[in-house]
């Protein structure tokens, strides 16, 4: 799946879901949603276009269910789109290398002072993983680049 695709798409609104969602009531609402649009039980006297609309839907909702039924690619999902949130609410307030900011062994993170006192912290597990942290304080954002 094209990262870029899956940018674009809300997977969650697809499925009629809530990242919140358990992985039972996310399967429940796929089910549900590839019966109703499923090519196979779609009635015979349905016109062309809404038939080809319908098949549309239909790979949308299998797209979706391949990325959200899935723990991976669900996480890998779901902190895209944190990131995209961070970048449209938060300001970016620079780029900044992962071993620019200062490690804290008692604490297993890595971390950096924000103009305004406080200060963005990344753990070493998260480090991987995360590539747009927020200041304990205030609402700029850093990006951190590998």
């Amino acid at each position: 799946m094209a990262l870029e695709q899956t940018r674009r798409k809300d997977w969650y609104q697809i499925l009629g879901a809530q990242p919140s969602d358990s992985p039972a009531e996310l399967k429940q609402k796929y089910q549900r949603l590839a019966l109703l649009y499923h090519p196979d039980k779609q009635k015979a006297d349905v016109p062309a276009g809404e038939v080809e609309e319908r098949v549309q839907r239909f790979i949308e909702i299998d797209q979706a269910w391949k990325i959200l039924g899935n723990e991976e690619t669900k996480k890998k999902y779901d902190l895209q789109q944190r990131e995209d949130n961070l970048t449209k609410e938060w300001p970016l307030h620079a780029q900044i290398y992962l071993q620019d900011m200062s490690w804290i062994e008692d604490e297993q993170c890595y971390t950096l002072s924000c103009r305004c006192g406080g200060s963005y912290a990344v753990s070493k597990r998260e480090s991987k993983d995360v590539s747009l942290v927020c200041c304990d304080t205030c609402s700029l954002v850093i990006e951190i680049l590998q």
